[in-house]
């Protein structure tokens, strides 16, 4: 039975990366787009870059909410343990995630846009930075004593949550900016290769910091690394990772309009993927392990049957409504958002 149970809960783990990789990725580049308004060169600009993602934004959220319907489910400790822990910066993140709805939609009927401009913008960048911050108070532990949380309010803020967070941050706007190179062109399309460039160098940056504080941190994941048996596995993806930036960088200076785009997913899929085998079995660091954490084996099969319906339908959605609103965002696109 135990055995079972560890089978079924990883099944589940994988489940939940995934759903957590396209949340970040669809929802990322969104989130940098909000984050890019800040800096936007004039209305025009602005209700261009809005247009770009107005037909996605809110559908891509949806990742959000069967990610936290999953973790309720299948791993109710985590999805317990980690609420209370990290409220402040999920409290943020649902700030931010409404302001940025309500912004938008106010916006198309307002004649004084500024107010929303700036609460549409403000509202990305307090979401991704809390999503960061939540991230970091994660990976570096959480104090747990019988699957309840047993620390401080603030214990999540440290300064190696907030170096995840502005990595995090810089991550979004990397691909809000290859995003717009995607769907834009002229003056607003040429300000996104320099923009993609700088949050580029930034991302990297944090993200070697964390690489290293993680392996102070955590002795379990610098053993895994550091193990030679296991680099046949754990090697590929900072090759992969690597390879990625190097030629992300490449599409960016020689103005590529699609790949650069692309490239960064391959970072991000990349390091979730690094991230997931370095705190593997791991569900909450240090202590709550993934058969600790799941749910019992009938609810995980149960659940099993209702989301093995559901994903394939939303991935099927998600790719028709890219493919129907694909290609680029012409000038007087903006008009539809209200510019």
């Amino acid at each position: 039975m135990s055995e079972l149970h560890s089978f079924i809960a990883t099944i589940w783990f994988l489940i939940v990366g995934l759903i957590l990789v396209l949340y970040v990725v669809l929802d990322g580049f969104d989130l940098g787009v909000g984050i890019l308004t800040l800096s936007a060169r004039g209305e025009q600009h602005r209700g261009i870059m809005m247009a770009s993602i107005g037909s996605i934004w809110d559908a891509n959220e949806t990742w959000l909410v069967l990610l936290g319907g999953t973790l309720f489910g299948a791993f109710p400790v985590v999805y317990g343990v980690v609420l209370h822990a990290l409220y402040i910066p999920i409290l943020g993140m649902l700030v931010g995630l409404i302001l940025r709805g309500v912004a938008f939609e106010f916006r198309q009927h307002s004649t004084r846009k500024q107010l929303w401009d700036l609460s549409f913008g403000l509202g990305s960048l307090l979401a991704a930075l809390c999503q960061g911050l939540a991230l970091g108070g994660l990976i570096q532990g959480i104090s747990v004593k019988s699957t309840s949380f047993a620390g401080g309010v603030f214990d999540w803020l440290t300064p190696f949550s907030l170096t995840v967070g502005i990595g995090v941050t810089a991550g979004y706007i990397l691909l809000g900016a290859n995003y717009l190179i995607l769907k834009t062109d002229g003056d607003l399309q040429r300000q996104q290769f320099w923009k993609a460039i700088a949050s580029a160098w930034v991302m990297v940056l944090m993200a070697a910091v964390v690489t290293g504080l993680t392996f102070l941190l955590h002795d379990h994941v610098a053993r895994k690394w550091v193990n030679p048996d296991n680099w046949g596995y754990l090697a590929p993806l900072p090759i992969f990772a690597v390879l990625c930036f190097g030629f992300m960088l490449w599409a960016l200076h020689r103005r590529r309009d699609h790949a650069p785009f692309f490239w960064s997913i391959g970072i991000f899929i990349a390091s979730f993927a690094g991230l997931a085998i370095s705190l593997f079995p791991y569900m909450i660091p240090p202590s709550v392990t993934l058969s600790e954490a799941a749910a019992s084996n009938k609810t995980l099969v149960f659940m099993l049957t209702g989301v093995g319906m559901l994903l394939p339908v939303m991935l099927i959605y998600n790719a028709y409504q890219y493919m129907v609103f694909r290609g680029k965002v012409e000038s007087s696109g903006y008009s539809d958002i209200g510019g």
